[in-house]
């Protein structure tokens, strides 16, 4: 059957999933905050303790084919973080009171969310998008990608059991298994609101369900290096993100933009911290297995270690080198290396002056990434406050490593998610971290206040003419 055909059966089994997370629907309507944090932290232990995730991602990264054994682990961490985002705000009856506007906001339910969870984060994806939707008294029916199926179902299955220990429906969180485009598509149309993490493709069919959807742009995570900035902080943090699951996250470092007074001793840096500096003819032959002639990406070469990415090219990489680097021979769609690479590649550009490094900025990301992320290390302010003012991305981090920072971490105040929405930059409707708010409905009350009207000449200032008006 054809991936854009939906067969009988795969219809049966998503209509009678809809049919139950409706009538789960109706019971956590009605629960108090005190219940539907209890939930959260239930679901939350049941995925994020230690024993229990380290299995996941064996059975992952076994599925796949893809994929760290050992930073992946790192991502049980974010769900605490998740959890925190969660329990420290309201979701049900009054959430916010504004008393000098006569505001109160209720929180509601958004309904019936369809989430599509990605291959590379068969387990993260779960457990983050359940907690946020038992917080706002969602149900949830997740759509998981056909190549990591049943690790996403186990996630889910062990979240229903936590659900149903505690009394709740188990139905509250269900995952379809019959899946392909066609599934996802049918589900999408028929839920309350999509939550779509994964490539493009899959985003663009949720923005065409019909129904309200939050997606996520494509990465193509830049960091600026300049004269001001700590060498080896900055190098260890590339190394972190780089090989944080072997660089298969949309905010894994694509590309350093360095200033060229500093350009060699980072390049020192970054070796000692694991780089591997390719040679021109070594170049060619990572591209060869990174990119078809027309410039699409080729699985093969995805989250691969940079001792695989050697062993694949036909190049000498030892075992002891983390990631690789190579140099940034131009910007535009016709250079590979300047879009984004979703493995242990890294690629790095010299600058000189600083308005150099703003150009080379908007163009990478005119190649790829536009709305998502880039980074700087540098202690001089207006440095960083120029790229804030010109950057085309959602998020710029400092001094941070970008892969574990962007998304929320604990050492910043970005909000907890698996999921970066890109703007309008990259096609999304918000530029901003999906979290709780985008998972609810609000109702807002408005009671009677003292007016509150300005003047026609303090509105309109030096236009406003009173002969005009009489």
């Amino acid at each position: 059957m054809a991936a854009n055909q939906i067969t009988r059966e795969q219809a049966e089994e998503l209509d009678a999933a809809i049919a139950r997370a409706r009538v789960a629907q109706q019971v956590i309507e009605t629960y108090d905050q005190e219940r539907v944090d209890r939930l959260c932290r239930a679901v939350a232990w049941s995925v994020a303790n230690k024993k229990t995730f380290a299995a996941l991602v064996e059975e992952g990264i076994k599925e796949t084919g893809m994929g760290d054994p050992v930073s992946r682990m790192n991502k049980r961490i974010k769900i605490r973080g998740i959890l925190r985002d969660a329990l420290r705000q309201r979701s049900v009856g009054i959430i916010e009171e504004i008393p000098e506007k006569g505001l109160v906001k209720y929180g509601k339910p958004a309904g019936l969310i369809a989430c599509i969870v990605p291959t590379t984060n068969p387990d993260l994806t779960p457990a983050g998008t359940a907690i946020y939707g038992i917080k706002a008294r969602d149900v949830i029916i997740f759509s998981p990608h056909p190549r990591s199926k049943k690790t996403t179902q186990h996630t889910v299955n062990l979240m229903r059991d936590a659900l149903a220990r505690e009394g709740a429906p188990a139905d509250i969180l269900q995952c379809v298994m019959k899946v392909n485009k066609a599934t996802s598509e049918a589900l999408n149309a028929k839920s309350d609101l999509v939550m779509a993490t994964g490539g493009q493709p899959t985003v663009r069919r949720a923005y065409h369900s019909g129904k309200p959807a939050y997606g996520v742009g494509a990465g193509n995570a830049t960091m600026v290096i300049d004269e001001t900035a700590n060498i080896e902080e900055a190098a260890r943090n590339t190394m972190l993100s780089k090989t944080s699951d072997y660089g298969s996250g949309c905010s894994a470092d694509g590309n350093l933009v360095i200033e060229e007074s500093i350009f060699d001793k980072m390049v020192a840096q970054l070796i000692k911290e694991g780089g591997y500096l390719a040679r021109e003819e070594e170049k060619a032959k990572f591209q060869a297995i990174m990119w078809d002639a027309e410039g699409h990406r080729l699985a093969d070469s995805v989250a691969r270690s940079a001792y695989d990415m050697g062993q694949l090219a036909g190049v000498e990489v030892p075992a002891d080198r983390k990631f690789i680097m190579v140099m940034g021979d131009g910007i535009g769609k016709e250079h590979f290396f300047s879009g984004e690479k979703l493995t242990t590649v890294l690629a790095l550009y010299k600058y000189k002056g600083f308005d150099c490094a703003l150009k080379m900025v908007r163009e990478i990301y005119e190649v790829g990434g536009k709305g998502h992320s880039v980074g700087i290390y540098s202690f001089n302010d207006d440095h960083i406050h120029r790229l804030a003012l010109e950057a085309p991305v959602s998020r710029i981090m400092v001094r941070q490593s970008q892969s574990r920072a962007n998304a929320g971490s604990f050492t910043n105040g970005m909000p907890m998610t698996s999921s970066l929405g890109c703007g309008t930059w990259g096609g999304n409707s918000v530029s901003e971290n999906i979290c709780l708010k985008h998972y609810m409905n609000t109702t807002w009350v408005a009671r009677p206040i003292p007016e509150d009207r300005p003047s026609d000449q303090e509105l309109f200032g030096e236009f406003y003419d009173p002969a005009l008006e009489a």
